[in-house]
């Protein structure tokens, strides 16, 4: 382990859209976006939490530090050797830190069933405190999406894959089939689940390590698009909370 650390600080402003929002906002937006280097992907989450759910519980509560723990992949894993992202995702006053390492799923089941105890990095140490402090840590629900992001167009060439990976520029996500489940908590199994929002619904992400430009806040000014409280796993927490499956808001 070891290979592929990477830090994130930014600024990351949600809302939620409905279609004719998002069919709007793609026309008012062409000008001045493109989609990024790797076009449509597929994101799957196992996020981790005490079985009384601890930490998602804190996070709706909009305290001004909250914290959490995922294993990330991009597409559903073919093998243990596939790689995937252990993260940690802190966010104090508004801004978001987010540090994660790549391994392989073999490798990162193992450190979190704790059968890994010689963390080599220092974000893994970090990840080993983190599972110290809250205990009894467990991958508590399942949050996959399909996405596409979008990049300045006068910035697409000008960085590397790898500095857009950081977060050096803006970006602008689109994450819609959002599915949740609390059964079969493993990123190898199935891509299955409850959908968390109606058909038409995208929950747009505005990333940025400064202000949002004037000219992208003036769009959603004359659109009247505000910010929304809309994290997926703490909409799809409330769901399971109060039984809400997918029938009832397909």
């Amino acid at each position: 382990m070891g290979a592929g650390e990477q830090i994130f600080k930014r600024y990351e402003i949600k809302y939620l859209l409905n279609g004719e929002q998002y069919r709007g906002l793609q026309q008012r937006l062409h000008p001045y976006l493109t989609e990024d280097a790797y076009g449509e992907t597929e994101i799957c989450n196992c996020y981790y939490d005490t079985p009384d759910f601890r930490l998602i519980r804190n996070s709706l509560e909009k305290p001004v530090y909250k914290e959490k723990l995922r294993m990330r992949s991009y597409g559903t894993p073919k093998d243990g050797k596939s790689r995937v992202y252990l993260e940690l995702k802190k966010k104090f006053q508004g801004v978001v830190y987010k540090r994660r390492e790549q391994m392989s799923l073999e490798q990162a089941s193992n450190m979190m069933n704790g059968k890994i105890r010689s963390a080599d990095t220092q974000i893994l140490r970090e990840i080993e405190w983190f599972c110290n402090y809250y205990q009894n840590l467990y991958p508590a629900m399942y949050v996959s999406y399909r996405r596409i992001a979008l990049l300045e167009k006068e910035k697409k060439e000008e960085y590397s894959l790898e500095e857009k990976s950081k977060g050096s520029n803006l970006r602008v996500t689109f994450d819609w089939d959002i599915r949740w489940r609390t059964e079969e908590v493993d990123l190898d199994k199935e891509n299955y689940g409850n959908s968390l929002l109606l058909p038409e619904q995208r929950i747009m992400e505005i990333k940025t390590p400064a202000s949002i430009p004037k000219w992208l806040a003036d769009i959603l000014d004359e659109m009247e698009i505000f910010p929304s409280s809309c994290s997926k796993y703490g909409k799809a927490y409330e769901q399971w909370k109060h039984g809400i499956m997918k029938e009832d808001i397909a």
